[in-house]
């Protein structure tokens, strides 16, 4: 091979690579503009989402709550307003409160969780803090 056809060899490489690049680029660009009426059409195609009923809201934080490995949410009583969401009651570990809250949280429609769960003391602690009482 002389170094003629090496230069051809490189030229029509060189030539092809440019070629590629310029189809990309235009690619890119009628990508962008379809991108972009596809997104304008979506901004102005109406109304902001509803909101969710509280009724759906409550019912969803208790189905995230029984998802929740090991936890107890018996006396977990929960209230929802206009997605603002509150968790009443006692759980049996100190554990389960910070994960009631965050099982609250990812369900759609929260807007925020109050957590006023408290941890519910076994009964041997209750019958000592009785026995306390009384003889003292």
């Amino acid at each position: 091979m002389n170094i003629s056809n090496a230069s051809r060899i490189i030229g029509a490489m060189l030539i092809a690579a440019i070629a590629s690049g310029a189809a990309y680029a235009n690619a890119q660009q009628g990508m962008s503009a379809t991108a972009g009426a596809v997104a304008q059409r979506v901004a102005a195609s109406g109304s902001p989402p509803r909101p969710r009923p509280d009724t759906s809201i409550v019912r969803d934080v208790r189905r995230a709550l029984r998802r929740v490995p090991d936890m107890d949410d018996s006396e977990i009583h929960i209230r929802a307003s206009h997605g603002v969401v509150t968790l009443t009651g006692s759980v049996p570990e100190s554990w389960q409160i910070s994960r009631a809250g965050n099982a609250a949280r990812s369900v759609l429609g929260v807007t925020s969780v109050t957590n006023r769960l408290t941890e519910r003391k076994s009964d041997a602690a209750s019958i000592e803090q009785r026995l306390a009482a009384s003889a003292g």
